[in-house]
């Protein structure tokens, strides 16, 4: 009885394995992953526009245009408190 439950918990554990890591992804999803990176891409610059001196407004206006079509509103899919 042991050895079946043995087994049991390895073939389990291998199907875990394999679907978390061996799974394809649709083309929904990996172009979701695009735009989530090209956002993190935009915010970055902005933050490396930030710190370069350069005015908010400035920094904000690049934010829009290298987040035009990606994100939801004028921030980018994202706003926070300044």
């Amino acid at each position: 009885m042991k050895n079946w439950h043995l087994a049991l918990m390895g073939l389990a554990a291998t199907a875990i394995f394999t679907i978390a890591n061996g799974a394809e992804l649709d083309q929904a999803t990996k172009e979701d992953i695009t735009r989530h990176r090209a956002m993190a891409q935009a915010h970055e610059n902005a933050a490396k526009c930030l710190e370069s001196g350069k005015s908010d407004a400035v920094c904000e206006k690049q934010l829009q245009v290298e987040c035009k079509g990606l994100g939801i509103g004028k921030f980018c899919g994202m706003k926070h408190v300044h």
